[in-house]
């Protein structure tokens, strides 16, 4: 069955006879939205199935540009404007709050479409909108609104859940490297900066043209975390060096990336709150990928179920009884795990505040509901040599690729209640 035909009439926005619906995610859909979530729902099933995905992820910038484009440029030249949804009016974006992003999200991680929207869109434009000055605001905003600019985050040792304060408090410990030695240490160089170290699995690391970079600075006498300017450009950048490695999750590539006395420039100004900015970014991230995860657990669902239908009538043919009681009956409880985490995240995506506090918790279920209905499509898929036998596997590693990068769920739930005072005091 065609992916256009599999659209439930719920998930269009509208009924011909009530008129607009309540999306469950994220609440009424203005005209607006309800026009964002049908477009791109058309485009990504013209131009992001399973074999297109792989085609993209196989392009050196790790994504098909000519999707991005249409997904993310301005809205004059017919794009849907996505990369700039989120950023002020002021600087070339829409405007929008976390409720629109979400929408986009579970409508990318329906498709698992590789692109830098969370890389750029939900990862590194919040930071450069709440620390960058007026003039870097000025010069780079407006790139990202207009999609001529990819940004990535680089976190040394690997430690992106902890720097966004997903699986701890980021505060405690030197995770960006501590002392002399270790992480991503910067040094002062006259009125610029430079960096030493390295960051793994920075997400589209090895092809955004600015970086973001967690460094430690100030030794033992001012140590802090800073967050540091790398401006890729088109030309080699002395001292820089990006290798995109192997990622278990083939649609959401990474590099790492080493800096080997590589020029830099400061984010903003000092004393600035880095470490809060981080964990706010962190928490809204956290939604974002809840409702990517909720989008691919509730497409890898419909594909098990329509295996089923199809093996039933097959078997039918045959002359042979079929019950499927079972297999309904799992199908049944993972629909309810799936509408469970779809809740959460619909509750942590409306939540107000700078970072929405259940937004961990939210993506500790919906990569637990992602992970299940992965499980189940490939044991309803496996073996049988059909040419949909891959796609199962691509939502698994989805979900298992999100928990090591952000997990693991364990972490994200116990971080989660110690923010909300769940077991008495309220984390920091």
């Amino acid at each position: 069955m065609d992916a256009a035909e599999r659209v439930p009439l719920a998930a269009t926005g509208t009924d011909p006879i009530a008129g607009p619906l309540v999306d469950p995610l994220t609440g009424p859909l203005a005209e607006e939205q309800e026009e964002i979530r049908r477009t791109l729902r058309e485009l990504l099933a013209a131009r992001a199935g399973p074999r297109e995905n792989l085609a993209a992820v196989a392009h050196p910038q790790g994504y098909d540009p000519e999707l991005w484009g249409w997904m993310s440029g301005p809205r004059m030249s017919g794009a849907l404007g996505l990369a700039g949804l989120t950023l002020p009016e002021e600087y070339g974006g829409a405007g929008r709050g976390p409720a629109s992003l979400a929408l986009v999200c579970e409508e990318t991680g329906r498709a698992l479409a590789p692109s830098p929207l969370l890389a750029t869109s939900v990862l590194t434009a919040p930071l450069l909108t709440a620390l960058g000055t007026p003039a870097q605001r000025a010069a780079l905003l407006p790139r990202l609104a207009d999609a001529t600019l990819t940004c990535a985050l680089a976190v040394p040792g690997g430690s992106l859940a902890l720097a966004l304060g997903l699986t701890g408090d980021n505060t405690a410990g030197d995770w960006s490297g501590g002392g002399r030695a270790g992480g991503v240490q910067a040094r002062a160089d006259g009125d610029g900066w430079r960096l030493y170290g390295e960051a793994a699995h920075v997400v589209d690391g090895h092809s955004a043209g600015l970086l973001l970079v967690a460094a430690h600075t100030g030794g033992f006498a001012r140590s802090r975390t800073l967050l540091f300017l790398v401006r890729t450009g088109e030309a080699d950048v002395p001292g820089l060096v990006r290798v995109r490695t192997p990622a278990l999750d083939r649609t959401r590539p990474r590099a790492t990336v080493q800096f080997r006395d590589t020029r830099a420039e400061l984010l903003g100004e000092e004393p600035a709150d880095v470490l809060g900015a981080l964990a706010a970014t962190g928490r809204t991230a956290a939604a974002m990928l809840a409702a990517e995860a909720v989008g691919a657990a509730r497409e890898a669902l419909d594909r098990a179920a329509e295996r089923i239908v199809d093996r039933a009538a097959d078997r039918a043919v045959g002359g042979r009884a079929v019950s499927s009681c079972a297999a309904e009956q799992r199908l049944a409880d993972l629909h309810v795990q799936v509408e469970a985490a779809r809740s959460l995240t619909s509750r942590a995506v409306r939540e107000p505040g700078p970072g929405p506090e259940s937004g961990p918790l939210a993506l500790a279920h919906a990569l637990e509901a992602l992970r299940a209905t992965a499980e189940e499509s490939l044991r309803i898929h496996g073996g049988d040599g059909s040419a949909a036998e891959h796609d199962p596997l691509l939502f698994f590693e989805r979900a298992t690729s999100d928990e090591l990068l952000f997990g693991p769920v364990r972490r994200l739930r116990a971080r989660a209640a110690e923010r909300t005072g769940l077991f008495g005091e309220v984390a920091a």
